[in-house]
């Protein structure tokens, strides 16, 4: 046990000092960004090197069933997943000394399972670095504290804050709507304390209930370990409080969505210099590639970045979802923003992405774009100085003809894995084929003895 707990990161062996580790939960992502895998006692994981799962948790849509996505025909092979141990965090909410523990899933010929999120995103970062470069990422992270929901029929409420008033809206950076909801903000810092987790900065959105939390720049895959983490601890927080934490794009009717905004920037991987400025402090031509690229690429894998069709309600106009591959500095209602820094820090920001979309293939999606605009060289076009609303709409409007997108992009298929473009496909639109046959109460409404 002593030799397993040596390789753990200090914050875990902090919160295990003078204790004994009872559990440990071995887990991945699925393309949902759902947590799958294992729980085991501590002492049994500490004897063990590996562990099993079938490759079908990769063909499941966000309802249960299975997509016809198997290479070789529906036999389930087990994966091979070893415990990534540089990602071991607590688990704080729960009764007993628990450990949660990323794995890396290879398969039985110790190849990285392709159309697993992690490896998506290690493979783009994989291209970058293939070129002297490292990328780096910020992310943003939007989410609703809500009241508790057990009717799918019923439409989703703000929750009741300490005033005992329901948490309201057009409120965004106020510090008095946080302190309605402040013990479960208490309770986000203190977990994100205990796992080691560092959080740049909290405040209140736009909508009723609506959160923005802010993550520190760094390395893409840590930075998704991280929002994976964030979700579920955040979730437990507000369980805690007697309401739900929701992730959805669009949950509230009238209210805005809830967006992932992701800020890159690429550094020189030999001199850590960042490659979108020159010395001088000019922006480099490298720049407008990646933004080009952006410009380009976005509309084929925003079936990545809005994964469902709910992602669409968020795309509104004058709603603070930009729905337009429009440029501009310090413009929020252009799709690809340029943040006021200093040359150091330059960076390029991409609004389109929802909260809903799996971390690690929002980032993977998001840096693939960017790739292709730094080697195909493409030439960005003029900036957009107004308001970008007034801009043609320049993304699809929904899950199907986003599909269609990124299913004919051939260049995107190959920085992220044909395998995965191939599994991922399938799934959505059996995800969307599921989504047809529900009659919505609007049909009901309004078409049951009105056509």
């Amino acid at each position: 046990m002593h030799e397993f707990l040596d390789k753990l990161p200090e914050t875990a062996q902090a919160y295990l000092k003078g204790r004994t580790l009872d559990e440990v939960e071995c887990i991945v992502s699925d393309l949902a960004g759902i947590a799958r895998g294992k729980a085991m006692p501590g002492a049994k994981f500490a004897k063990q090197s590996h562990f099993y799962l079938p490759n079908s948790i990769f063909f499941q849509t966000i309802t249960g069933d299975w997509a016809d996505a198997a290479p070789d025909g529906f036999t389930e092979p087990d994966m091979i997943l070893t415990p990534d141990f540089d990602t071991a965090t607590p688990a704080p909410w729960t009764a007993d000394w628990t450990l949660q523990v990323i794995h890396n899933i290879d398969d039985q010929q110790g190849r990285p399972v392709p159309y697993a999120p992690r490896n998506v995103l290690k493979r783009v970062e994989a291209l970058y670095n293939a070129k002297g470069w490292q990328p780096i990422v910020a992310p943003e992270m939007e989410f609703f504290l809500v009241a508790p929901n057990t009717d799918p029929g019923q439409a989703i409420k703000p929750p009741m804050g300490r005033s005992g008033r329901p948490a309201a809206a057009r409120q965004a950076y106020s510090m008095s709507a946080v302190d309605e909801y402040g013990p479960v903000i208490d309770d986000i810092y203190d977990f994100a304390e205990a796992q080691g987790l560092e959080i740049d900065g909290i405040l209140q959105e736009g909508g009723a209930g609506q959160i923005e939390l802010n993550l520190r720049h760094g390395d893409p895959v840590r930075l998704a370990d991280e929002i994976f983490f964030y979700k579920r601890l955040i979730r437990e927080a507000a369980h805690r409080h007697g309401c739900y934490a929701t992730f959805m794009a669009k949950p509230i009717e009238g209210e805005p969505g809830s967006a992932m905004h992701i800020h890159h920037s690429v550094v020189d991987a030999e001199t850590g210099a960042n490659i979108f400025s020159a010395a001088d402090g000019a922006e480099t031509p490298a720049f407008g590639h990646f933004i080009s690229g952006m410009q380009r690429h976005l509309p084929s894998v925003i079936a990545l970045l809005a994964p469902y069709v709910n992602s669409y309600r968020r795309y509104v106009p004058d709603f603070a979802a930009p729905i337009n591959l429009e440029w501009g500095r310090d413009n929020r209602t252009t799709g690809i923003r340029i943040p006021i820094s200093d040359p150091g820090a330059r960076r390029v920001e991409n609004r389109l992405p929802g909260m809903d979309c799996n971390p690690y293939l929002g980032i993977a999606a998001s840096l693939a774009c960017g790739y292709l605009g730094l080697t195909e060289r493409l030439d960005t076009g003029p900036e957009y100085t107004g308001d970008a609303y007034d801009a043609d709409d320049a993304i699809p409007r929904g899950l199907d003809a986003a599909l269609e997108l990124f299913t004919a992009n051939t260049a995107m298929a190959e920085v992220l894995h044909p395998d995965f473009a191939r599994v991922y496909a399938a799934v959505k639109a059996l995800e969307y084929k599921e989504f047809l046959q529900v009659i919505s109460p609007w049909e009901r409404e309004h078409l049951l003895l009105n056509v």
